[in-house]
């Protein structure tokens, strides 16, 4: 949302802060400022310049040769404008000024005659669409005046980051309302200039479905849709350009005037949020004003900015008598528009529903300022108001008259909602204790009244403008917290109770998980959920991106690209993982299914460089270790590691699959170089990526003992083993035949080769046993030694190398 500065001021006189300090104080309150712009950048060379002379070009007979006052002593100017006149004052740019688009003007030769700077157009200088004319400069002025300041643009334009349940800060009011305060006071409209607001009151005439005054009928057939529209009838009006004033308010708000009556809506819809629209009375069939959904045969609609629009059932349209003519809350049509023949105008001030509006502007891919608005929810309370403000700034820059009493059908908008404030529950929340009193000045600048006082508890009213985001008494503590400041809570800690209730096994098992892979020098990264539509399963109905339609179905490929932006950026150690959500389709009309999962990423050196090591790069064993780690702490003893046979999709020959029961979990390995957007020297790409079981197998209770403080015995134990056994069934058959002095064993060799028998190979373990109450005898020990052996000798035929 872009505000202007000298709005602001104007809405609060008594308001003393620079645009830094606003952008500060909205920062605090939940609004912060992405940037301020200036209306007039790219215009600072430029300078008033007054025309002494004005005559024909004497060698062509669309120039004219003018004499120019720039404020530097006379100079000739060649123009090519019909509407110079002289003693007026126009934009001038004199040799050496630089126009927006980086034209410089130098002095030159036209047609045989010296021009030594330039006069401008609204358009030359981005502040309007009108080529035709120099812009004239209203008023009396010294030449050489800052055209900057004589135009009214030294503004600062304030870009406002609104989020989506603050529908009131679409306008300078509300914005006002988060920066007034006891000093300020509440924002009080300026007067318009160029008239003085009438003392009578307009005059209107409400109707539950339909009224009628004299010419002009407004129905409204579906009052869930909209539950209230107001039409005023404006006659003789002259449409031009807006006077001075108004451009300037508009400029400082990043918005392009077109003429009077436009500007006249665009300014309250700035200035008071409520979207407005103006219809040429001339091209209403009938004078009749429709607000229904489509009929069968209505399937098109061309809009205000000439696009033919696909008109669908439920979308709720502006008609007159024979055809639409505004999509309602989006846009209104290009046959009604208000031109330059223009005498008679319908002014539409309407409540539409937000839903609709929404779906309307998803349905046909556009977005304008007045479905920004209606989709977060004007102020339902705010209609009359609204349009007798639009009613005044028409009469004072377009003329005109109002014809009839105001058209109002809905009836009265419902009344404020009333909810109740504990002065307990707010000092429970906050930590810190509020008087009623001091409630209230936090409450009353931004438009809620406290109605009452009963023990504590506080009777509030809820102005219209917050009655969608603030349902509940909580939402009134935000409030008292926002407007108290999060910067003025006191630092210290405050008393507090635990919470006993432990967390979900699996978000357990993702503590592990990333506690793990911290230590093991990996950063935890997080990538969008949407993807190409190659890479999900599961369409998005209204994607943010036509490149990212799908939610993904594996965490991979989002983290490969992060690892592959890394490296195309001169990061050589890349070590990433993620812990997120993998999606899958499921069965008609039934929701996708959704899957816990873990991926990890791992290129280049797998310790930090150091002068006393020499690099060393990730290798399958490390993957290999890593995956272990992860499969076991995941699912278990349970999981089982096994080498893949051959590649598959992204994996290369060499990596393995991890089952738990026959069902795979787990993937890790290599990558394919192929289809890697990777630089020449990036080594080989490691990865895995495991599945997580939703039950999280909450690890067992761990149970700390004490240090033992008898002595251990160790043994070497070589084995000549058949060929075909794996070490991991021997490590589990030691374990199993040691007993419960066995405290651990270590595989430290693995040897095949000369001396070593045919079809066999040798594994050497390291055995230590202790026992926890006595110190154990060589005898003991040998014992356990040869129940191992002959536990080994039965189920392998594994026997002791000599």
């Amino acid at each position: 949302m872009n505000i202007s500065y000298r709005w602001l001021a104007a809405l609060l006189p008594d308001l003393d802060a620079t645009p830094e300090e606003i952008a500060t104080t909205l920062a605090l309150r939940g609004a912060p400022v992405e940037g301020t712009t200036s209306p007039a950048r790219g215009l600072e060379d430029l300078v008033v310049g007054r025309v002494i002379q004005a005559g024909p070009h004497p060698n062509a007979d669309r120039l004219s040769l003018c004499v120019v006052d720039g404020g530097e002593g006379e100079v000739p100017v060649v123009c090519g404008a019909p509407n110079i006149r002289e003693g007026a004052f126009y934009p001038f740019a004199p040799v050496g000024a630089v126009l927006p688009g980086d034209f410089e003007i130098k002095e030159a030769k036209i047609r045989g005659e010296r021009s030594v700077g330039m006069l401008c157009s609204a358009k030359e200088l981005g502040l309007g669409a009108d080529h035709s004319g120099i812009l004239e400069i209203p008023g009396e002025h010294h030449p050489g005046t800052p055209f900057v300041e004589a135009a009214g643009l030294d503004d600062v334009t304030l870009d406002v980051e609104i989020t989506a349940n603050r529908g009131d800060l679409l306008s300078h009011v509300g914005v006002a309302r988060e920066l007034a305060d006891a000093d300020t006071g509440a924002p009080a409209l300026p007067a318009i200039p160029g008239t003085e607001k009438s003392e009578a009151a307009l005059e209107y005439r409400v109707g539950l479905g339909e009224v009628t005054a004299g010419p002009v009928t407004i129905r409204v057939e579906d009052p869930e849709l909209c539950p209230r529209y107001l039409g005023a009838v404006i006659r003789g009006v002259e449409v031009k350009p807006s006077p001075p004033w108004l451009q300037a308010r508009l400029r400082g708000a990043g918005a392009r005037p077109i003429n009077n009556v436009v500007d006249a809506t665009n300014y309250v819809m700035l200035e008071l949020g409520q979207p407005l629209h103006a219809f040429d009375l001339d091209t209403l069939a009938d004078g009749t004003v429709l607000v229904r959904t489509p009929t069968e045969d209505e399937t098109s609609f061309v809009t205000l900015d000439d696009e033919e629009r696909t008109l669908e059932p439920g979308m709720l349209l502006i008609c007159d008598a024979g055809a639409p003519v505004g999509l309602a809350g989006v846009m209104g049509g290009a046959d009604s528009e208000v031109g330059e023949e223009t005498t008679d105008v319908l002014l539409e001030c309407a409540l539409f529903d937000p839903a609709r509006t929404r779906a309307t502007r998803r349905t046909l891919q556009m977005s304008t300022d007045a479905s920004y608005r209606f989709e977060r929810g004007v102020d339902p309370q705010g209609q009359r108001q609204a349009l007798e403000r639009t009613v005044e700034v028409i009469l004072a820059t377009a003329g005109g008259s109002v014809d009839g009493p105001v058209l109002d059908v809905g009836g009265p908008p419902e009344a404020e909602d009333v909810l109740e404030l504990r002065l307990a529950r707010i000092e429970h929340l906050l930590g810190v204790p509020l008087s009623a009193d001091r409630v209230e000045a936090l409450l009353a600048p931004l438009g809620f009244r406290i109605t009452g006082e009963d023990d504590g508890v506080l009777t509030v009213r809820v102005p219209g403008w917050r009655s969608y985001d603030v349902t509940r008494e909580v939402d009134l503590i935000e409030e008292v917290a926002r407007t108290h400041g999060y910067d003025a809570f006191p630092q210290e800690l405050g008393p507090y109770r635990p919470n006993t209730v432990p967390d979900h096994p699996l978000f357990q098992l993702e503590d592990d998980l990333r506690d793990l892979l911290v230590a093991r020098g990996l950063l935890e990264a997080q990538t969008p959920a949407f993807v190409p539509a190659d890479e999900g399963e599961v369409p998005v109905l209204n994607p943010v991106s036509t490149t990212e339609p799908a939610l993904r179905g594996t965490l991979l490929p989002s983290l490969v690209r992060r690892a592959e932006y890394n490296l195309a950026r001169g990061n050589r150690d890349v070590r990433l993982f993620e812990l997120g959500t993998g999606f899958s389709a499921a069965g008609s009309g039934e929701p996708p299914r959704e899957e816990a999962r873990l991926a990890a990423v791992l290129v280049g050196r797998r310790t930090p460089p150091h002068w006393s090591v020499e690099d060393e790069p990730w290798s399958f064993w490390d993957l290999k270790g890593l995956l272990g780690e992860v499969a076991g702490r995941a699912w278990g003893p349970d999981a089982q590691m096994e080498a893949a046979d051959a590649s598959e999709g992204p994996w290369a020959r060499d990596h393995l699959v991890v089952r738990v029961e026959g069902t795979e979990v787990a993937r890790g390995g290599r990558l394919q170089p192929e289809g890697l957007d990777v630089p020449p020297w990036a080594g080989p790409i490691w990865a895995l990526e495991t599945t997580l079981p939703a039950d999280g197998r909450a690890m067992p209770e761990r149970i700390f003992r004490a240090l033992p403080t008898q002595p251990a015995s160790e043994r070497d134990l070589a084995l000549l083993v058949p060929r075909g056994v794996e070490g991991a069934a021997v490590l589990a058959s030691i374990g199993a035949a040691g007993g419960d002095e066995l405290e651990d064993v270590t595989l430290f060799d693995l040897y095949e080769g000369e001396g070593i028998p045919e079809d066999t190979r040798s594994m050497a373990f390291a055995l230590r046993f202790r026992a926890r109450d006595r110190t154990l005898k060589d005898a003991q020990v040998d014992g356990r030694v040869d129940a191992i052996l002959e536990a080994l000798k039965e189920e392998y035929g594994a026997r002791q190398r000599g």
